[in-house]
């Protein structure tokens, strides 16, 4: 796909009034907000972008393992530091629904914060962008801003909107719906869950995360629909799940997301991986060392290897690895997906049997 000439523009400071997009940035800028969360360890950010959706404080932002925290801290506009707390998310729909926690008050009760925020329903009952027309993203890319300072700008056309194509590493990304592709490099470290907008400020999508196009081996520049739709298998049945639908019901506690396999009560196949100590609540599933002849060690694993995704799901933690091992059996074959360094490596690992722990010595019988 060819793209057109791209411009890029980032506001550090208050918008001029000479800026065409001047008024648009600084309304925007007070619906947006700065997530802080779980990462923060090599090749993970801890930070990333969320939408207000709600003047309770309502956030819709992008399904990634920032939120994978017990402390969510959010950055309003106007400096404040608020808490925030996971009420649902759904990877089939790449989206997650947070709401800020006031000190006081339980979850369910109205905040009365009285926050500026994108009206989703008028959002999505607006027609979808066209290719050619221009669109603004918004983001706190790269961490560039804190508490009160402005999100990063950028300035594209829509290039095409199209289904998604797209993977990590060799892995299918979850969601498979329409996108907008966009002739901007929108889609850095931070950005997943900021707004694109028209160039009037009104919400057309979320930015996605980092991920590359399986068809043109590339990496995509994209925003999921306020209006997405996704057919998937639920169980022994086929659902479909919409992202207002999503909304709505995750706002009212209501949202049940799609069933993944139950948890095998069992310890799985052998690996043959000897992770770093599990000392934190949530430790880094990093790689120490590999048991000598193992299917690890087969396999290739390296000291200090992250393991980020097993079969396409994102793991956090050396106890979400195993909990992921309790589903598999001897002679299943796993790809894994692992950072080394600065690079992501993909790595097959064949599960053998568990070893037979020897028995203990019978004691010793006395003389008679």
């Amino acid at each position: 796909m060819r793209f057109a000439l791209l411009v890029s523009l980032v506001l550090a400071a208050p918008a001029s009034a000479a800026d065409p997009f001047g008024t648009v940035a600084e309304k925007v800028n007070t619906r947006v907000v700065k997530l802080f969360g779980a990462g923060g360890f090599r090749g993970v950010a801890n930070y990333g972008s969320g939408i207000l959706i709600s003047p309770d404080g309502h956030i819709l932002t992008s399904a990634t393992q920032m939120l994978d925290s017990a402390e969510i801290v959010v950055h309003l506009s106007d400096g404040r530091k608020m808490k925030a707390v996971l009420l649902v998310a759904e990877p089939e729909l790449d989206s997650a629904l947070l709401k800020i926690k006031v000190e006081g008050k339980k979850l369910d009760e109205p905040t009365g914060l009285e926050l500026d925020f994108f009206d989703y329903d008028a959002a999505v009952k607006r027609p979808k962008a066209q290719p050619g027309d221009w669109v603004l993203g918004f983001s706190n890319q790269f961490e560039i801003a804190m508490r009160d300072e402005q999100f990063s700008i950028q300035k594209g056309v829509i290039a095409a909107y199209t289904k998604m194509h797209g993977r990590r590493g060799v892995f299918d990304f979850p969601y498979h719906g329409d996108v907008y592709v966009v002739d901007q490099i929108t889609n850095n470290p931070g950005a997943a869950g900021g707004p694109l907008t028209d160039r009037k400020g009104n919400l057309l999508g979320l930015i996605g995360k980092e991920i590359k196009n399986t068809l043109s081996e590339t990496w995509m520049n994209y925003a999921i629909p306020v209006a997405a739709e996704v057919e998937v298998k639920d169980g022994d049945k086929t659902a479909k799940l919409t992202l207002p639908d999503f909304v709505a019901l995750g706002m009212k506690g209501q949202y049940k997301p799609v069933k993944r396999p139950d948890v095998v009560a069992s310890i799985g196949g052998y690996h043959g991986i000897i992770f770093v100590p599990n000392v934190l609540e949530k430790t880094p599933p990093y790689v120490e060392d590999t048991v000598s002849g193992s299917p690890a060690e087969k396999a290739g694993l390296k000291a200090d290897d992250l393991v980020s995704f097993i079969d396409g799901e994102p793991i956090y933690s050396i106890k979400m690895f195993h909990d992921y091992l309790k589903r598999t059996k001897a002679g299943m074959k796993l790809r894994l997906e692992v950072r080394r360094g600065d690079n992501l490596q993909t790595v097959e690992l064949d599960l053998g049997e568990q070893p037979v722990k020897p028995l203990p010595p019978k004691p010793v019988e006395p003389k008679k």
